[in-house]
Formats: C-alpha cells, sequence, structure tokens
C-alpha cells in the first residue's frame, strides 16, 4: 500500500509540475500564455513552438521574428492545406496579431519551426526562445516541453500526429 501511495503522489506530481511550470509572458501590450513544444527523438532534425498570443492593445502589433540557441534556424512557419497537399512556409513578413484579437501558434498552423536541433527536447524540460514584435519589442520565453505526439500542452496525444522531423521544410 505504501508503494502504491509513493507512486500515486508521483504521478500527481508529475502532471502538476508541467503545468504550475506554465507562465505567462507579457511584453507591451501583449500577453503570451500556455507556450509549449513536443519532445523530440534524440536524432530528429526539427521541431515546432507553441505560444498564444493576446493583443490587449489598441493597435496591431506583429509578430516579426524567433530565435533559440537550440537550433541553427529558428523560423515563424504556417502549415495550411492547399488542393489537398500540406505545404509549410516561412512567414516572412510575420504574422499580425491584431488589436483585441488573440493569434495561436499551434499544431497545423502557425508555429515556431526549429531547423537543425543542437539537442532533443526532453520531456519535462523548457526550450528558451526570444519572440520579437514590431512594436512591443523581445520577450524571452521558455516553452515547456510536453510528450512526443502531443496536440495540446498538458501532453494530450494526437493520433497521427506529426512529425516535423520527416517533413520537407525547403523553400517554395
Amino acid at each position: 500500500m505504501k508503494l502504491w501511495k509513493s507512486v500515486a503522489a508521483a504521478a500527481a506530481l508529475s502532471l502538476v509540475s508541467l503545468s504550475a511550470l506554465a507562465s505567462d509572458y507579457k511584453v507591451g501590450e501583449l500577453t503570451l500564455t500556455q507556450p509549449w513544444t513536443r519532445a523530440t527523438p534524440p536524432k530528429a532534425k526539427a521541431g515546432g513552438g507553441f505560444v498564444e498570443i493576446v493583443n490587449n492593445g489598441t493597435d496591431t502589433d506583429r509578430l516579426v521574428a524567433v530565435s533559440s540557441d537550440v537550433a541553427a534556424k529558428v523560423e515563424i512557419h504556417e502549415m495550411a492545406v492547399t488542393d489537398g497537399v500540406m505545404k509549410m512556409r516561412k512567414m516572412e513578413n510575420g504574422i499580425d496579431i491584431p488589436a483585441g484579437e488573440t493569434v495561436a501558434l499551434q499544431p497545423g498552423g502557425f508555429h515556431i519551426m526549429f531547423m537543425g536541433l543542437n539537442q532533443s527536447f526532453e520531456e519535462g524540460t523548457s526550450i528558451p526562445v526570444v519572440l520579437t514584435f514590431e512594436k512591443a519589442g523581445d520577450v524571452a520565453i521558455e516553452l515547456l516541453v510536453a510528450k512526443m505526439g502531443a496536440k495540446a500542452p498538458d501532453g494530450e496525444a494526437a493520433h497521427g500526429a506529426m512529425d516535423h522531423s520527416k517533413m520537407d521544410h525547403g523553400k517554395n
């Protein structure tokens, strides 16, 4: 019985610890919530990052760049289905964050793209990233690493989850 209580307590703590580490970030009129990424296999070359950006201001801002030391290249990307074909492209001009709205960087849409990973993303750790906004400036955030294949920051697994390490990230 004692072992069971210890196992149950450890499991509960691990679920709480990831969400307890999550924090909101503020820069200018922007609030960034639920920053996260997925664990990657040991030799993965790419990964994606996700965050919700709320513009509490009266003017549109724009996410113009992202950077991190964990990869050779970090870009803002969009994934979309065009004529029945899934395509990923770099957002050359960034992403507008309209006044009074929320823009979600999430699996299957806009996201942070890490290419040429220097390390694997280990579940339960965090990845440092700097987002640069046209008006609000720079903000350093930590992306919490959920389990492989997660479709949400709480680690919920997606059926047929996307493996960024096997996608073609070439220019269009």
